[in-house]
């Protein structure tokens, strides 16, 4: 993988050993990385999004990993016979189903698990992975970083579809592929990577 970004607000750090990627962004040195503080940065509203510069960012997701507990999640992009793709919708924006794996699972039955508890949609097969996406947050008074793992999924399902409530979720739609970019603007940033 040549190029990272993890989300923290929306905001990306962009870890890279390409300088292409890394054009006109503030690019952070060791150590604020390996403190934490760009977070900090990232929460200055004069700030967009921040670089950093690595020969394997995949090493740097493990620095990272020291500071910020990891939760791992997965999660579909799923398609029916369609094409249109299933969408949630949760704290006013609209989302992929995703959630955190459980003891010993594996990361595809959580994806396969974690879709069908927030949707209802059943017959669920996997494509493809898809890339992982990353983003930090905060709980309480702690920040976490979580790593999903994205699977592209099919349906034939033509069933009810259930939001899971007690998840927040108010609504599950399929949204045909050509309606998806008049939702994107309620869409997290991270959600967007993957629906380019």
């Amino acid at each position: 993988m040549t190029m990272i970004k993890i989300f923290f607000k929306d905001k990306p750090l962009i870890i890279s050993s390409k300088k292409a990627d890394l054009k006109n962004l503030i690019i952070i040195p060791k150590s604020i990385l390996e403190s934490g503080n760009f977070l900090k940065l990232l929460s200055k509203k004069s700030i967009v999004s921040l670089g950093y510069k690595s020969k394997k960012p995949e090493k740097v997701i493990k620095k990272l990993e020291k500071i910020f507990p990891i939760i791992i999640a997965a999660g579909g992009k799923v398609y029916n016979h369609k094409n249109e793709v299933l969408f949630i919708f949760r704290n006013k924006k609209w989302d992929l189903p995703k959630g955190k794996a459980e003891k010993n699972e594996s990361i595809d039955v959580t994806a396969l698990r974690e879709v069908y508890e927030e949707t209802g949609v059943k017959d669920l097969s996997i494509s493809q992975p898809l890339e992982k996406t990353f983003h930090i947050f905060k709980r309480n008074s702690s920040y976490f970083l979580k790593v999903t793992y994205w699977f592209e999924m099919k349906s034939d399902y033509k069933g009810r579809l259930k939001p899971q409530l007690k998840e927040g979720i108010s609504k599950v739609q399929w949204i045909d592929n050509n309606e998806i970019s008049k939702i994107t603007s309620d869409c997290y940033a991270n959600i967007k990577v993957l629906l380019n």
